[in-house]
Order: C-alpha cells, then sequence, then structure tokens
C-alpha cells in the first residue's frame, strides 16, 4: 500500500545519506502506524517506511471469528436496520433508504479502505494541531500480494525505497 501527501510535498521529513530524517509530521505518521493493530484486531503489519511525501507499508488482513460468526466476512450493509424504526413517516423512510445507500458505499468494518480511512484520518487530525497545511491524496496505492516470492520483492522494494530517493530526484519512488 502506497499513501502520498497531497501535492506530494514532503511534510514527513527529508532523505540524507539514503536514511531518512522524519519531521515531526513524519514520526506522527510514523508512530500511527503501529498503532492500527490496536484499533483492529483482523490487522497485523508487515515492512513500512515513511519517505518525505509518502508512506509505503504492508498490511496483512485476516478474517477475525467469533463464535460461529465470521467478522471479517460480515457485510453490515445486508442488515435491515430499518426493521428498528417505530411508524412509517415519510421522513423515516428517506432517512431509512439514504442510511441504506450510506452504508452500501462505505468501507466496510476492517477492512483495507477503513484501515487506510482511519489511519489517514488519524493522522490528519494529529498533524493539523503543528501543520495545518498538510493533507492526503485522495486515493491510495494498492496491490493484493499473492505469492511469498512476490511478498519477498516488495519487502525489499520498501525497506530500499529511501536509498533509492536521491537518484529519482525526489520523485515519488
Amino acid at each position: 500500500m502506497t499513501i502520498c501527501t497531497h501535492g506530494t510535498i514532503s511534510h514527513f521529513g527529508r532523505i540524507s545519506c539514503d536514511k531518512m530524517i522524519l519531521s515531526e509530521s513524519g514520526q506522527i505518521a510514523f508512530e500511527m502506524w503501529f498503532d492500527l493493530p490496536k484499533h483492529f484486531a483482523s490487522v497485523s503489519l508487515d515492512e513500512f517506511v515513511v519517505m518525505p511525501n509518502h508512506v509505503h507499508g504492508i498490511i496483512i488482513i485476516k478474517p477475525l471469528h467469533v463464535g460461529t460468526l465470521d467478522v471479517g466476512r460480515l457485510d453490515v450493509g445486508t442488515l435491515d436496520v430499518g426493521r428498528l424504526d417505530v411508524g412509517t413517516l415519510h421522513a423515516t423512510s428517506q432517512r431509512h433508504t439514504k442510511n441504506k445507500f450510506m452504508s452500501s458505499i462505505s468501507p466496510k468494518p476492517g477492512s483495507l479502505p477503513a484501515v487506510i480511512r482511519s489511519y489517514k484520518s488519524a493522522v490528519s487530525k494529529t498533524v493539523h494541531l503543528t501543520n495545518p497545511d498538510f493533507s492526503w491524496q485522495p486515493r491510495y496505492y494498492d496491490h493484493l500480494i499473492r505469492s511469498d516470492q512476490e511478498m519477498l520483492h516488495i519487502k525489499q522494494y520498501i525497506i530500499n525505497n529511501p536509498g533509492k530517493w536521491e537518484n529519482s530526484q525526489g520523485r515519488f519512488r
């Protein structure tokens, strides 16, 4: 997974002698990454690096089983919350339709989009206390790792990324 700052502005620090020197914002991004498993029981983390204008990381999401209920596969969008409404007022019906629609387009609990949204939000909220100009790009890049060989390749890419920065003249890498 790769998440970039808006406009690829180097909010997180700089590279010096092939090493990342974290700014205060970069330190926040670094620390909050390692808090993710505290908030998402199905998440474990692997390689991670903060770069001047982006972060790279590997997130492993495992299904979470509680008794016979597979929470990792629970689709909240299929729950009929409308049955909780008492009465059939027109406004209630519209609210139910809107809530059902919003539920259908929202990231499912424990999914990668939910984890990334939470991470970006937490970093933004904390960084804004000292850097109100900080923002993320609206999207992120993700890739499903399908083999051990691919996992090793991506880990090496992440580990070696700071050393390649100066050769790329600061472009996204």
